[in-house]
């Protein structure tokens, strides 16, 4: 796989932003067939972290075009904002608390059943492709069981994979790359693409990018080396709270570099991975498949660049929870362009997919469907959801759950092991007023622990933890 060049790079990035080679507003006509299923992933890519998001420098064509296209959720969120347990819940539809995978440590269970499976027992051709992340004994049996039809992934660096050169295995059997990962990945797509023609497919396009240590190829390496960078008041006034942010890796690199440096490069590979998305559309667009495949892109958890003192994610901020999440769905978005207000959340993937198909979606997951979002139509939507975190050794950060309404946000750590929170969000959107100790406020704390409750009965989260860790009581 070749090193994308400037002027490839850029051709690529004009072609989808401009709209010239890539047909951008086919969405009225209804599908003459029954639709295909490319869902993006991204890693510790933030909410903000798109040019559509409004980034005062970051460029994102390709993912703006998906807005453009189709439809951009202002409030989308993970229910835990971890890798493994966001990815299991993407994959299942359910809460880590339910699929068993609780922190980057503890292991897959072959028992969970994933929306892929399902779509492949409804006839469509279906893969994984990418990042895994959840450990257990290497990677997952989802091939060999017969549950997709094409499964790559790789095991280097704990599941973590490098940038380049990174080795692959391919339905079970060890396969060589070369060059950087997210080409690498994109053409795999391509390739998935061809051997589906002529059949309905269901892909799960999982990147590595951005995960630290960030790294990207020309021209996008140093791009931003001179970016002026806007960092939080609370670091520079106080930097890092180590209690919490000690053992992040990032945490030792500024040692040697600073936080600037790494938004740098965090940006930079954001940027590169954005520029190889134009290849993978136009392949698409080539094979004439792009405008009858619904495109679903986010991220699997938010990033803190220092706010609350804090660098990484795990906390229920909102800098860490908040994703990316948007859809391109040919036919069925009625106005392209639209932003969405609507809480959505990771467990709400399998769901749609089997919605927007016309599978039956199993009781088991907790997730709902956006399709009646994207169709525009009035219903009843959540108004509050369940935020959990599982202690995740070495990392000091306790176990958390918290409840996330429209304006509000009450947060509970096992143990007292940090103070309660309380935030009202349209006056505080960053957080930084703690209402929890205010007796003014008491009536409203005791109201949203009353539906935290209620979420976690609602979720079936094991009572006896709720009792023991956080005073909770159903």
């Amino acid at each position: 796989m070749k090193k994308l060049n400037r002027r490839s790079a850029l051709k690529h990035a004009g072609l989808v932003a401009g709209g010239i080679s890539l047909s951008p507003l086919i969405l009225k006509s209804k599908p003459l067939e029954r639709l295909n299923f490319l869902f993006i992933l991204t890693d510790d890519q933030r909410s903000d972290a798109m040019g559509c998001a409004g980034h005062p420098f970051l460029k994102t064509p390709n993912i703006d075009w998906l807005a453009k296209t189709g439809a951009r959720f202002t409030n989308a969120f993970v229910t835990t904002s971890l890798c493994s347990p966001s990815r299991a819940s993407f994959l299942t539809g359910r809460y880590a608390h339910l699929h068993r995978v609780l922190n980057n440590l503890t292991p897959w269970h072959e028992t969970n059943i994933t929306f892929l499976e399902l779509m492949k027992q409804a006839g469509f051709y279906t893969g994984f492709i990418g990042k895994w992340h959840m450990p257990g004994k290497g990677l997952p049996e989802l091939y060999a069981q017969s549950k997709v039809d094409e499964f790559i992934s790789f095991t280097a660096v704990g599941g973590q994979g490098v940038y380049w050169d990174c080795p692959l295995i391919k339905n079970g059997k060890r396969i060589p790359s070369k060059g950087y990962i997210t080409d690498v990945l994109n053409q795999l797509a391509i390739n998935f693409f061809r051997e589906a023609q002529g059949k309905n497919f269901c892909l799960y396009l999982s990147h590595k990018s951005a995960h630290t240590p960030f790294q990207s190829p020309e021209p996008f390496a140093g791009k931003y080396k001179n970016q002026q960078i806007e960092l939080p008041p609370e670091y520079l006034k106080d930097g890092l709270n180590f209690k919490f942010s000690a053992l992040h890796p990032a945490s030792g690199l500024l040692s040697k570099t600073t936080m600037e440096d790494e938004m740098r490069k965090y940006y930079e590979t954001i940027e590169a991975f954005d520029a190889s998305l134009a290849r993978l559309f136009e392949e698409m667009e080539r094979l004439k498949i792009l405008d009858r495949t619904v495109i679903i892109f986010a991220g699997d958890n938010g990033h803190l660049w220092g706010e609350h003192r804090l660098i990484d994610k795990r906390f229920a901020y909102e800098e860490s929870i908040r994703i990316p999440f948007l859809v391109r769905a040919p036919g069925i978005i009625e106005k392209p362009g639209a932003l969405i207000e609507e809480m959505v959340l990771n467990i709400d993937l399998g769901p749609s997919v089997l919605n927007l198909a016309d599978v039956p979606v199993p009781e088991f997951m907790q997730g709902m469907s956006i399709k009646p979002l994207l169709c525009g139509k009035a219903l009843n939507w959540r108004d509050s959801f369940l935020y959990e975190y599982f202690y995740d050794p070495p990392y000091p950060v306790p176990d958390i759950v918290a409840i996330r309404t429209g304006t509000q946000k009450f947060v509970k750590y096992a143990g007292n092991k940090s103070p309660e929170e309380l935030f009202e969000l349209e006056s505080d959107p960053k957080e930084k007023n703690n209402l929890a100790g205010k007796a003014d406020f008491a009536s409203r704390k005791q109201e949203l622990s009353s539906g935290l409750e209620k979420l976690l009965k609602q979720s079936s989260y094991p009572e006896k933890d709720a009792r023991e860790k956080f005073g909770l009581d159903f």
